[in-house]
């Protein structure tokens, strides 16, 4: 009976790894892994579907040229309900709101989504980054800014530099699910800035 149950738990996907739980607590944990479980569902269209098969099988290139990329397909009333499934603990440590103009629309002042300074992913990053070169170079770009690079987690950028991005590992799924979360809501959020 003890040898089926240690096969059985042997089987069990962990998603939490060393360096999420040196940073955030195990309810927070849980709360990162529905993230990256609704990203995950959102971009592949399937229920528990293999991350790596199905991020290098997505035709990246071409919604980039027909101006939908990836991440602009996540249906975003549904990440807003995301958003209340997980903590608000959980929330306020990776993002916080702030303002944005938007040229196109009379220099209206917007509400966006911006990264926690100092929060415990910014720090969860940073301590990630110390065993992997790209992520230390992201977690500056993300630290320095406030906000998530368009650019540096391209998907271009992810699988010509596999070394770095492992995408079986969770610490990299999760990363690449906040950042493309992040940008899909700098992208649909149409919000105006209430002044407090």
């Amino acid at each position: 009976m003890i040898l089926i149950m240690l096969i059985l738990n042997s089987c069990k996907t962990q998603y939490s790894t060393t360096v999420m739980q040196n940073n955030f607590s195990e309810k927070q944990i849980k709360d990162l892994e529905k993230i990256t479980v609704f990203f995950k569902e959102s971009i592949c269209l399937s229920k528990n579907p293999k991350f790596k098969k199905c991020f290098e099988k997505l035709p990246h290139e071409y919604m980039e040229a027909v101006g939908s990329p990836v991440w602009s397909n996540i249906n975003f009333e549904k990440q807003k309900k995301l958003y209340k499934q997980i903590s608000d603990s959980t929330f306020n440590q990776i993002w916080v709101f702030c303002k944005s103009i938007n040229f196109n629309n009379n220099k209206k002042t917007l509400k966006s989504i911006c990264s926690r300074y100092n929060g415990k992913y910014q720090k969860y990053l940073i301590d990630f980054g110390k065993q992997n070169e790209a992520i230390k170079v992201y977690a500056n770009k993300v630290v320095g800014a406030g906000v998530y690079p368009t650019l540096y987690l391209h998907y271009s950028h992810i699988l010509r530099n596999k070394k770095y991005f492992d995408l079986n590992d969770p610490n990299i799924q999760l990363i690449i699910a906040i950042h493309y979360l992040s940008l899909n809501d700098e992208w649909q959020r149409t919000d105006e800035w209430e002044s407090e």
